[in-house]
């Protein structure tokens, strides 16, 4: 950093008055004859001038109170021109605001100030370029060795001589560590509900925290992009990376650094989201060949070992609100991450499913609890859900028709649990009721006749809708018989759907507005699953 006394070290120059302002620092010189230069000034410049329009006592002062006021660095008086010396009232001025003057002779031309300032300047400059390329290539490597977001967030720390955190768009925090000094728990919490605020308003600028007064001058906060520039109105942040200095402000490198830290902590953001992508998909394809039967034996524990899952399983599944099963099962993946020694989470038709650890009853309906309130709570919202007993892997079919199951038994019992939300969200396989006989049955040839006696009249009908039929008695019974929610998911009219629904009545004899005939149907639906 150039200040003024290391100028004027350099120079053939005198200072005259402001000694106590020479350690400000030197942005830039400027040469000018205007009375009020200022508006063309954006503050810390030297300004050189011969004085040419101050020819009256007041103009001088004024040129004084305004540079003082604009925070500039100092004034250079060149004398022998219009002015012999130094005019007294703008010393005057200047001593009483500790505003630095100095006197540059007629020997010395103004390009030799200009000369020297620019060469420290610019020196000045390369070596910050040169420092922060060496930090931009320090946390290149630490994203190319995959050390992940807890290294590069300290790195950045030790490069900036603070504290930094990186929060999720939600506000939650993602990684941290402090240089020397720990920051205030409630300092933390002040800043994170101000993140949460902008995230709600939608505002996605660099700025400074407005949460302590201290910290003024030694916290920014930065977003951390997924698509356009930094302050660029189409940016959607996906993160925010805030840094606190430990003492003092912070520098031009710092702030330079923080911005180059930004698009390495985005680049890794988005090499882990690849990652977890595939993730997905591969616990997806897992998911879908064990509930097809399609996997057994050392085969399937060779599937289910990169998910730290053993040789017993149990099943999860989530009804996520319309539009959001993406957003759940992102959650459930990353609350499974936070409380579980291991698992997968994977959409299955319109479930959010999850294959958790085989623990005791017990131990596994509390992960399962905790599991159920960080999404709900992530997705801010109430999601229901079902989870099944621990099972042997090649029976994880089973567990999740019986998870599935447990979840629709519950919907069937309480009818109007889901209009005023009083039953709590997770059911478990001790609600299933009188769906543990149909699991119970080992007998697959008494099961399908069960089945079919109640469902083989609308599947060996005359009606070339039958599938479709079926389809719209299965969401309306999951619906728990309302016909809009029912219409909705089918994407017809309500009038269409009481028309098959009356078709289904007609074909079986019996009357969907009766209890006891759609407990009859949603038992043969299920156990027709079992069998297939």
């Amino acid at each position: 950093m150039l200040t003024l006394r290391d100028l004027l070290r350099d120079l053939d120059v005198r200072l005259l008055t402001g000694d106590q302002g020479l350690d400000a620092p030197v942005r830039w010189v400027h040469i000018t004859e205007l009375v009020d230069p200022t508006p063309w000034l954006s503050g810390g410049e030297l300004l050189l001038t011969t004085g040419l329009q101050l020819d009256t006592v007041k103009k001088q002062r004024e040129l004084i109170a305004r540079l003082a006021d604009h925070n500039l660095a100092g004034l250079g008086f060149g004398t022998g021109f219009t002015h012999k010396r130094v005019p007294r009232a703008l010393l005057t001025a200047a001593s009483n605001r500790a505003f630095p003057v100095f006197e540059v002779p007629y020997e010395v031309p103004f390009i030799a100030v200009t000369e020297k300032a620019f060469t420290r300047l610019v020196n000045e400059q390369y070596t910050v370029l040169q420092r922060s390329i060496a930090a931009h290539q320090r946390l290149e490597r630490i994203v190319l060795s995959e050390r992940g977001l807890d290294e590069i967030v300290a790195a950045i720390a030790s490069l900036i001589g603070g504290a930094v955190l990186l929060y999720d768009a939600h506000g939650d925090q993602l990684a941290q560590h402090h240089f020397r000094v720990t920051p205030d728990e409630e300092l933390l919490d002040a800043l994170a509900a101000e993140l949460r605020e902008r995230a709600r308003t939608g505002d996605r600028r660099t700025f400074v925290p407005s949460a302590g007064g201290a910290l003024a001058g030694r916290a920014l906060a930065l977003p951390v992009a997924s698509t356009g520039e930094p302050d660029s109105a189409s940016v959607v942040p996906r993160a925010w990376l805030l840094a606190i200095k430990d003492a003092g402000g912070l520098t031009e490198l710092d702030r330079l650094t923080l911005h180059q830290a930004v698009t390495v902590v985005a680049l890794e953001l988005l090499r882990q989201r690849a990652a977890l992508d595939t993730e997905r998909r591969l616990a997806g394809d897992v998911l879908s060949e064990i509930l097809a039967g399609g996997l057994a034996g050392a085969e399937l524990t060779r599937r289910l070992d990169p998910f730290g899952l053993g040789g017993r399983v149990a099943v999860m599944v989530l009804s996520p609100q319309r539009n959001t099963g993406a957003a759940t099962e992102q959650a459930l993946a990353g609350a499974i991450s936070d409380e579980a020694s291991g698992g997968l989470a994977a959409h299955s038709g319109e479930l959010v499913c999850a294959l958790l650890p085989g623990h005791p009853d017990e131990q596994l309906f509390g992960l399962a609890r905790a599991l159920h309130e960080r999404v709900c709570e992530r997705l801010g919202g109430r999601i229901d859900g079902g989870v099944g007993r621990a099972v042997a892997a090649e029976d994880a079919r089973r567990a999740y028709l019986e998870a599935r199951c447990a979840l629709e038994a519950r919907a069937l019992a309480h009818p109007s649990s889901e209009a005023n939300g009083s039953v709590p969200g997770l059911a478990t396989y001790q609600e299933l009721g009188s769906f543990q006989l149909l699991l119970s049955l080992q007998d697959s040839d008494a099961l399908r006749l069960y089945c079919d006696s109640i469902l083989g009249p609308i599947e060996s009908g005359d009606d070339p809708y039958g599938g479709e039929l079926m389809r719209s008695l299965e969401v309306f019974i999951e619906e728990n018989g309302q016909w809009e929610r029912a219409a909705r998911r089918l994407f017809c009219h309500r009038h269409t759907l009481r028309y098959r629904i009356r078709k289904v009545e007609q074909l079986t004899a019996r009357d969907l507005s009766l209890a006891r005939d759609r407990i009859e149907f949603w038992l043969a639906l299920r156990g027709r699953e079992l069998v297939r």
